[in-house]
C-alpha cells in the first residue's frame, strides 16, 4: 500500500489539485486505492482512484449517488470536491462510533430515506457501478422482474461466477427467481444506497451517521437491510434492527428473508475478488432449497 500513495498524488496533480502533500492510506474499500490527502494549508480530503477505470463516468455516477442520498434522502454524505474519469476527491468524515445511540440514531435516518422516497419504478436513470462491474439499472414496472434480472442472473455470465458455479447451481438460481413472488412479500421501490456494508456507515463531523460508497438505484429497501444484516455488525448496532423494525413496520420473518436478498451482494463478490470470503459457499447454501432431487 505504501507504493499506492505517490499514485494518488500523482492523480491529485493531475488534476490541478498541486497543494496536496502527503497521502496515507484509508482502509475499508477493496475496489480502488483510497487514502487521505494532507494539503498544503493543512486541511485533508479523502481521495480514490482506480488504477485502471472501469468506465468514464464510475466516479460521476458515485457522486451523483452521495448527492442524491443527500438532497432526496436527507442523508448525511461527504462533500464532493472533485469527481472525474480518474479521481474522486471528498471532505474527509469520521469513523463510526460503534455505541448504541449512533445505531439508533442510523435507524431513523434509514428508515426516514426509504419511507420517504417511494418511486413508481424499480431501477434508476442511469448505470452505475458496485465495486468494478456495472449494476445495471435499467427500468422496469415489476419488483420481481428487476431483482431477478438486473441483480440476480445478470451475474451469470461473468467469467469468476462461471467458474464457481455449476449447471444445477445455475438451474437452482433461476427456479429460485421463477419463485420470487413466493418467497418474498410485494414492497414499493424506494432510493436505496445499494452497497450498504457496515464499512460504509461512518459518521459526519458533528456525529451524525453518514454513508459511502452508494450503488443507488429505487429498489426493495430490504435490499439494503440485507446487507448490513449480513456483514457483521458490531453488538451495538442490535438496537438498529429492532427501531428499523418498528420505524417501517416490518413483519416478524424480515429475518428469513435476508440470505435471498442478499444474494446479489454474494454473486458480486465471486465475480470480483478471489478469495470470495466464502460467499460462493453462502449462494450454494441459499440455493440448495431450490436443487432438483434425482
Amino acid at each position: 500500500m505504501a507504493e499506492a500513495m505517490p499514485f494518488l498524488l500523482e492523480r491529485l496533480h493531475a488534476a490541478g489539485l498541486t497543494d496536496a502533500v502527503a497521502a496515507e492510506p484509508a482502509t475499508g474499500g477493496l475496489a480502488a486505492v483510497a487514502g487521505i490527502a494532507r494539503r498544503a494549508d493543512g486541511t485533508s480530503v479523502f481521495v480514490k482512484a482506480f488504477e485502471e477505470p472501469p468506465s468514464e463516468d464510475a466516479f460521476a455516477a458515485e457522486a451523483e449517488g452521495l448527492t442524491a442520498l443527500r438532497e432526496a434522502g436527507g442523508v448525511a454524505t461527504p462533500e464532493v470536491v472533485l469527481a472525474d474519469r480518474d479521481l474522486l476527491v471528498l471532505s474527509v468524515l469520521r469513523p463510526r462510533p460503534d455505541s448504541a445511540a449512533f445505531w439508533e440514531e442510523f435507524a431513523h435516518v434509514l428508515a426516514r430515506l426509504h419511507t420517504g422516497t417511494r418511486h413508481a419504478r424499480f431501477g434508476w436513470h442511469r448505470d452505475n457501478w458496485l465495486g468494478r462491474r456495472r449494476q445495471v439499472n435499467t427500468w422496469e414496472e415489476d419488483g420481481f422482474e428487476f431483482f431477478a434480472r438486473h441483480r440476480l442472473l445478470r451475474w451469470l455470465d461473468e467469467r469468476r461466477v462461471r467458474e464457481a458455479f455449476d449447471a444445477a447451481d445455475r438451474a437452482a438460481l433461476e427456479r429460485l427467481c421463477d419463485r420470487l413472488p413466493e418467497l418474498l412479500p410485494p414492497r414499493p421501490a424506494c432510493l436505496t444506497h445499494g452497497d450498504l456494508w457496515t464499512q460504509n456507515v461512518m459518521a459526519a463531523p458533528d456525529g451524525r451517521p453518514a454513508l459511502i460508497d452508494p450503488a443507488v438505484s429505487y429498489t426493495w429497501a430490504e435490499v439494503d437491510l440485507a446487507h448490513l444484516w449480513t456483514t457483521a455488525p458490531p453488538p451495538e448496532a442490535q438496537v438498529f434492527f429492532e427501531r428499523y423494525a418498528e420505524l417501517t413496520g416490518l413483519d416478524r420473518d424480515w429475518r428469513t428473508r435476508m440470505p435471498i436478498l442478499q444474494l446479489r451482494q454474494h454473486l458480486a463478490v465471486v465475480a470480483q475478488f478471489s478469495p470470495d470470503w466464502g460467499a460462493a459457499d453462502l449462494v450454494r447454501a441459499t440455493l440448495a432449497p431450490f436443487r432438483r432431487r434425482r
